[in-house]
């Protein structure tokens, strides 16, 4: 999917999940609010992201941390357009964060794949945009808007029976809903939503059994970078969450996920490829100790065979 700047020639990188670098031009989003919000900085933010190996750039106008408010599909069209049409003309393949079908049909109209919707589908018109342009829609799981959510990580234990399965049956009938709308099957990805009407602990049980999704049979993108759930272990801030987010991607990598989705290309690329290549190193250990146990066993049965055979 794309072409240009982001994507990476069949490589052993090729096995790992796409990074998706976050581009939000906003000025009140949890972490980056207001360092990108103007023109010359968010493209400048889009060439930082493809020079450190960005496969996609998310690039959204609405900030969607608990208790934002609501902004206009106009001034989200004004915010976001510079980036978008400079990340288009570099060649690399865009997604829009955007519940607001205006948005969408905008984006898509220009270029961009990908619509990216934390709202579950709670407008089916943005499906139907989706649908209109064949792309591709990343459905996050979450329970109303971001203005309803009291907090980062504030959501009550008794809020889900079994956090997984109540994601996955919500998480359906959003897929349906752009089914419906004509989307194909195929081009509706699953985002569990670590974070959205969840509290810390239900965050990191979606993470922990991340592959029990595999079975929808469909992309699983995750978005751990920078959220609160990490300070549930150390209290950190979200300046001081890239040790975790790190870990939770390579955890995410080992579980399935198909594309990330982080603040931190390079330093997340870097800590995939060790591992991958760690990784490699083992596989290669493992297999030379098996075909010379498997040539030890050979030879032992073969030897009293031959004896019998010379002793006749």
């Amino acid at each position: 999917m794309g072409n240009g700047s982001t994507r990476r020639e069949p490589t052993v990188e090729s096995a790992l999940p796409r990074l998706m670098g976050i581009l939000n031009v906003t000025p009140d989003s949890f972490f980056d609010g207001g360092r990108h919000d103007g023109s010359s900085q968010s493209c400048a933010r889009v060439d930082a992201l493809i020079a450190e190996g960005a496969d996609l750039i998310d690039i959204g106008g609405e900030s969607t941390r608990p208790g934002a408010a609501p902004v206009a599909a106009s001034v989200q069209i004004e915010r976001i357009d510079p980036a978008l049409r400079h990340a288009l003309a570099r060649g690399a393949t865009v997604s829009v964060d955007t519940a607001a079908p205006e948005v969408a049909a905008h984006a898509l109209r220009l270029g961009a794949q990908i619509i990216n919707d934390v709202s579950c589908l709670a407008n089916p018109a943005l499906a139907e945009v989706v649908a209109a342009h064949r792309a591709t829609l990343i459905l996050m799981h979450a329970r109303g808007s971001m203005t309803e959510m009291r907090g980062f990580s504030q959501y009550p234990d008794h809020g889900y029976h079994d956090v997984v399965e109540d994601v996955r049956r919500e998480w359906r009938e959003g897929r349906d809903r752009a089914l419906a709308a004509g989307v194909v099957n195929e081009n509706v990805w699953f985002d569990p939503g670590l974070g959205f009407s969840k509290n810390a602990r239900q965050s990191l049980a979606l993470l922990a059994r991340l592959d029990e999704f595999l079975s929808e049979g469909v992309p699983i993108v995750l978005g751990a970078s920078r959220k609160s759930f990490i300070a549930e272990v150390d209290g950190s801030s979200p300046g001081d969450r890239l040790g975790g987010s790190i870990a939770a991607c390579l955890l995410a990598t080992k579980l399935g996920a198909s594309v990330l989705r982080v603040h931190d290309v390079r330093t997340t690329r870097q800590a995939l490829l060790l591992d991958a290549a760690a990784a490699a190193v083992r596989r290669v250990a493992s297999d030379s100790a098996s075909s010379d146990s498997a040539s030890s066993d050979s030879a032992s049965s073969a030897s009293p065979a031959r004896s019998g055979v010379t002793g006749v």
